[in-house]
């Protein structure tokens, strides 16, 4: 039988792989994401154009502004998938930290 830590160990390592190797068979067309987002802050209707389709000021963009730590997955001018990888890296780790936090959290409120 496979001992607890093992098993968290392979579901790392497999989770990593899979993030990894998604970097490279993701599209490069960005998914609707910020274009739902451009629709919860009101600045484009859902059937609209969106501001790269059109004039930007026309249709109400620009209002919502933020500095991303690292804008759309990039390390810098030359970060290219390398960024991508990180943030991959660091995104699969953070959520085991979080889960694992959370759990201790929970076990600990139970003695």
């Amino acid at each position: 039988m496979i001992e607890t830590k093992q098993f968290v160990a392979i579901g790392m390592v497999l989770a990593l792989l899979i993030g990894v190797t998604a970097v490279f068979l993701a599209s490069g067309d960005p998914d609707g994401l910020e274009s739902s987002a451009l629709v919860v802050q009101d600045a484009k209707s859902l059937t609209g154009p969106s501001p790269e389709d059109g004039d930007a000021e026309a249709i109400g963009a620009g209002t919502f502004e933020y500095e991303a730590p690292m804008p759309d997955y990039s390390m810098g001018e030359s970060g290219g998938k390398v960024g991508e990888i990180v943030a991959v890296v660091l995104g699969t780790v953070l959520a085991l930290l979080i889960v694992f936090g959370v759990g201790r959290a929970v076990a600990a409120s139970k003695h």
